[in-house]
């Protein structure tokens, strides 16, 4: 037996009790429910989750005719139910995903389009689509929204550097926020301890903070070069100062890796790579030229590892991959695309008449060497007309020709003269395309905004009947999963005949439109042109649907 239920109703977020209230078929009154448990809010929503599907259930039903409960008839519903029930009842939801979670990813869905959600405003709050009709063919918008909300997100990739603000007065202060807090004993770990140490014991919290962004060891931690102007300026603090280490900055960093690193990401690996001349570190290989920047790219390196291994997450130090002690050092930087290819010898070719095939090959190159046995010349510009070999080519000759003609090339150089034309006319046409893209940015648009949301609404309007029409007049995919591709040929031809319905429409929008912006004193046929494309592809589908042919009843036999 399915229990009555036709509505749902709760408490408005941060009132002061949490309720349910429930409204069945028999009974308008229904049941009001509190919650009075430490998790109010998470039980009521896994009751309304679990009854939402049970209303919509029995809507649908009620609206079919069926009964709601055994014995019990359904009582009669109104227009605006019947249209709510309907559009429920039909709307697409994503597998694995209940109502109610499949009504926030819409709603954010929405929220995050506002063209979007005028479009929704305009054609289902107005009733002229249904909300399946609507989300048919944007499934992959909340498939998107679901993976963007259970993606996990990592940790921030900024360097924590908090910065000071100017204030009124000259004040200089720097916000500070349980998350900046937080980030702080994570990327520095003595800032932690120091902090466990010394509050509430010695230092207030504020006077800790405050401590602790005017001492050495803040300038520390800040992700810039450190200057000695800047050492001086700041005061010694006996509380900070003991926390204080000595700058990374000699030529081994002072946390070396214990884990075996590739040979080919390894930029350590040509430390010690002349065996033959000797065993001297290799000098060119020396990070960091000014001594001044090695603490901080080593500090940026050590950010950059607990990114990565927050990525990793728990996952095991057993599971991660190992290099085996075993391996070959250079089967790491062997790469099969470096080989050169291998060459091949080919398939053996069986010929039938061989002789005949040898013999046209022998007399085509005698007919090759009967032409390269003529006299051949060469012009050159400023030059005679040599003569060369019959049996080959003169290099001397042409060598000491080639010489000839680079002498005092320097002075022919100064001779050359190139024509200004083409540079000229290359000059004026990217100057005029300039100043045109500059007189577009700054010519005024003298459409009111109001007749101009008009527009944009008339014609997002017509692309939306537009889609919905082709999308009932041509055949889904064979993938597809929207409401569509499990419609009846019937309800689809009923589906485009109504989007023609609304298409027939347009163009008298579009002339009231012009009628509008001539009683504004806008010239009408600025808006022909802005509506000309879709009033173009509002024809093409009135035609494709006048010349339709109907498609034939199937015969039943």
């Amino acid at each position: 037996m399915l229990i009555p239920l036709s509505a749902l109703f709760c408490s408005k977020e941060g009132a002061s009790q949490v309720r349910l209230k429930i409204a069945l078929f028999t009974d308008e009154n229904g049941h009001n429910f509190t919650f009075t448990s430490p998790n109010a809010r998470n039980e009521r929503e896994k009751f309304k989750n679990e009854l939402t599907v049970i209303v919509g259930t029995n809507k649908a039903a009620a609206e079919a005719g069926v009964s709601g409960t055994r014995g019990v008839p359904p009582l009669p519903l109104s227009r605006a139910e019947s249209v709510a029930s309907e559009r429920r009842a039909t709307t697409p939801v994503i597998a694995g995903i209940d109502p109610a979670k499949d009504f926030k990813l819409r709603k954010k869905v929405l929220m995050g389009n506002p063209d979007l959600a005028t479009l929704h405003k305009d054609l289902v709050i107005s009733g002229q689509i249904t909300e399946a009709e609507f989300w048919d063919g944007r499934e992959h918008l909340l498939l998107a929204q679901a993976a963007a909300d259970n993606q996990r997100k990592g940790k921030p990739g900024q360097l924590v550097d908090p910065r000071p603000e100017t204030v009124e007065g000259g004040e200089i202060k720097i916000r500070i926020t349980p998350q900046l807090v937080h980030d702080i004993f994570d990327e520095y770990p003595v800032v932690g301890t120091a902090y466990s140490e010394n509050v509430p014991n010695k230092l207030t919290e504020e006077q800790f903070w405050k401590r602790y962004f005017q001492s050495k060891l803040f300038n520390a931690h800040r992700a810039s070069i450190r200057s000695s102007a800047t050492q001086h300026v700041v005061k010694d603090d006996d509380i900070f100062d003991k926390y204080l280490e000595k700058d990374d900055d000699e030529l081994e960093p002072r946390r070396q890796r214990s884990d075996p690193v590739q040979a080919v990401i390894d930029l350590a690996a040509t430390l010690e790579d002349h065996g033959e001349t000797g065993n001297d570190k290799d000098i060119t290989m020396q990070p960091g030229r000014q001594k001044g920047a090695l603490p901080l790219i080593r500090k940026f390196n050590e950010h950059s590892e607990r990114l990565l291994n927050s990525a990793l997450g728990e996952v095991p130090p057993a599971k991660r991959r190992r290099l085996d002690p075993g391996e070959d050092p250079y089967t790491q930087i062997d790469f099969e695309d470096l080989h050169d290819a291998e060459a091949s010898a080919g398939i053996l070719l069986e010929m039938k008449d061989r002789q005949r095939y040898f013999e046209g090959r022998m007399a085509s190159q005698a007919e090759e060497e009967a032409a390269a046995n003529k006299v051949k010349q060469i012009t050159c510009k400023d030059a005679p007309i040599l003569p060369l070999a019959t049996k080959g080519l003169d290099y001397k000759s042409i060598l000491s020709e080639a010489k000839l003609g680079l002498q005092k090339w320097n002075g022919n150089l100064t001779h050359l003269k190139i024509e200004r034309k083409a540079g000229d006319n290359a000059l004026i046409g990217m100057t005029q395309n300039v100043a045109a893209l500059l007189d577009v940015r700054s010519r005024k648009n003298d459409i009111p905004d109001g007749l101009f949301r008009q527009m944009t609404t008339c014609q997002t309007a017509a692309n939306e009947f537009l889609r919905q029409f082709w999308s009932a007049t041509y055949p889904p995919p064979v993938d597809s999963q929207s409401v569509l591709s499990a419609a009846t040929p019937a309800q689809r031809a009923t589906k485009a005949a109504k989007m023609i319905g609304y298409l027939v429409k347009t163009p008298e929008k579009v002339e009231a439109l012009v009628r509008m912006a001539q009683q504004h004193g806008v010239d009408g046929s600025k808006v022909e042109t802005a509506m000309k494309p879709v009033l173009n592809a509002v024809d093409q589908a009135l035609n494709f649907h006048r010349n339709r042919k109907p498609q034939a009843p199937p015969v039943r036999k």
